[in-house]
């Protein structure tokens, strides 16, 4: 076993907390935490352990610090290992840092004095993942041992059997110059590649209208490496406007299997400043730019690598006295008999939202919208179900009446909609976009099938961010197939994708940057626990 120890002075945290240094011996203990949340690939501190050192008196001294990666699959994912001082109540601060680990071993120790305030003192030890990461590994960090003027401790370790999964910062604030990324789609092309899409909002958090295009990344080893965010839609000064009053939003994303055409959607405004699509008259009826919101199409031949000049198909699609016609930022679906079908959004003559779909039966060349589903909602994502109907997983309305998913079925490519015995009654949700796709397996020589379900898991904030399985086509989601991706406070919006026989793939908004990506085995989300 290799042990890595990095020897520094001493540190006063008392001086650092404006406390005061008295030379009693007091009693300490400590609490170790592992948060649920993934380390990400291409981010500088990944927060693996946190510490609380509890003292009842001023003065006594951390000596050392022991940690053993006893359930880490690869020590060799780990590029380094900081060991932080938080702030005064506990948050992460980067800037006291105690000491740094460039060639993390097995055991790791932290070899310096530290004078402990009275009361609880915080430390994080934080590490930065090579870029060569296994995706499918866990990082496992514990605490073996704090080593004091007043004897040796072992922290309680709260969370014993959680292990911290590595993941790949997509999309970060400030990434090329783009203020905020926002709204992912993730989709794979015919030869396998893997296409993200998002909204790139070059000057703040805001939706539209503002400065706001859209962006792609691809990869083409199975979401390992990603290329960096590159605009594809943009729709510059048209008009003589500014790019503020030009934004370009809510990429919605289909692939024809057999043309490999990829089809992206998004919502243009022109003009209206300060003024939201979704709100009053922010888009109105008809189809007069300036008034109405657009649709915009681009469309790839290459899997990605080109795209054609923007058209604007609003008046082959919306109806005119809809107040607003927009793609539903997910990934579309091919049914088995070869149609395209793109679930899409909007808001009817009286300005209320709705779900619904459109399809195409002749690879694209036109499309042909469905009625709504006659449920209050938007954002929405379609599935086939083995009877070959589309059952439609629509965001709820914003009413407190009920905080679950809306789910209806079409059995004529929208003409008509029923309920699903699941509307309203079995997927929590916080007001938020989720993501669904049907799976295909191998199981014991036999082909087999399933549903995932991602979302927000809660009613009340988007977070805990959730895989769900389905084994009967929706009817149920049971608690033993929930895989928690990060606990903590997102905007969500995730988008899921197989990405081969074997492996799935998840992009979406958590905690630790503004678009991450996750992959999973299909066997371990079948497994459950």
């Amino acid at each position: 076993m290799r042990t890595n120890t990095i020897s520094i002075g001493l540190v006063v945290l008392s001086s650092l907390f404006c406390g005061e240094l008295v030379t009693a011996a007091p009693v300490i203990h400590a609490l170790q935490l592992q948060r649920a949340y993934p380390a990400l690939i291409g981010r500088e501190t990944n927060n693996i352990v946190e510490l609380k050192v509890t003292a009842e008196e001023e003065g006594t001294e951390i000596k050392s610090l022991r940690f053993e990666f006893k359930g880490t699959d690869d020590i060799h994912d780990i590029d380094s290992m900081t060991l932080f001082v938080s702030g005064p109540e506990g948050q992460l601060e980067t800037k006291w840092s105690i000491g740094t680990a460039n060639n993390p071993a097995d055991v790791l120790v932290f070899s310096r004095r530290i004078t402990l305030k009275k009361g609880d003192n915080w430390f994080w030890l934080s590490c930065r993942l090579k870029s060569t990461a296994d995706l499918l590994h866990h990082i496992d960090v514990e605490c073996t041992q704090i080593e004091t003027t007043v004897g040796n401790i072992k922290p309680e370790d709260k969370m014993p059997s959680r292990r911290i999964r590595v993941g790949y910062a997509l999309c970060q604030q400030g990434q090329g110059g783009t203020h905020t990324y926002r709204i992912p789609a993730i989709t794979r092309a015919t030869d396998g590649s893997l296409l993200a899409f998002y909204d790139m909002r070059h000057n703040r958090t805001k939706d539209l209208q503002e400065d706001i295009d859209i962006g792609m990344s691809k990869s083409t080893d199975g979401g390992q490496t990603w290329s960096k965010p590159r605009v594809i839609m943009d729709r510059g000064e048209w008009g003589d406007l500014p790019e503020d009053q030009n934004g370009i939003s809510d990429p919605g994303v289909v692939v024809d299997p057999k043309t490999d055409k990829i089809f992206v959607w998004g919502v243009w405004m022109y003009g209206k400043p300060g003024k939201h699509q979704w709100n009053g008259d922010g888009s109105e009826a008809g189809f007069e730019i300036g008034k109405a919101a657009q649709m915009l199409l681009s469309v790839s031949k290459d899997h990605g690598e080109t795209w054609s000049e923007l058209k604007n198909v609003t008046r082959d699609l919306k109806q005119e006295e809809w107040v607003l016609f927009a793609p539903a930022p997910q990934n579309g679906i091919t049914l088995s008999n070869g149609t395209l079908v793109m679930p899409v959004q909007g808001r009817n003559a009286e300005g209320v939202s709705f779900s619904t779909i459109m399809s195409s039966r002749n690879h694209g060349r036109s499309w042909k919208v469905g009625n709504p589903t006659g449920a209050i909602s938007s954002e929405c994502q379609a599935v086939e179900l083995l009877d070959g109907s589309v059952m439609l997983n629509m965001r709820s309305d914003r009413s407190k009446a009920h905080m679950r998913r809306g789910v209806m079925i079409t059995s004529d490519l929208g003409k008509t909609w029923t309920p699903h015995p699941t509307h309203h009654k079995t997927l929590t949700e916080p007001v938020c976009n989720g993501s669904t796709i049907r799976i295909h397996y191998m199981e014991n020589g036999e082909r087999k099938t399933a549903l995932l379900f991602a979302n927000p898991n809660s009613e009340t904030r988007r977070e805990k961010h959730t895989i769900k399985v389905s084994f009967d086509d929706g009817m149920t989601w049971p608690e033993s197939h929930h895989t928690l991706l990060d606990e903590f406070t997102g905007f969500g919006y995730p988008s899921l994708v197989q990405i081969d026989d074997q492996h799935v793939g998840i992009v979406f908004e958590g905690s630790r940057c503004h678009i991450m990506f996750m992959k999973f085995t299909i066997a371990e989300l079948l497994a459950g626990h």
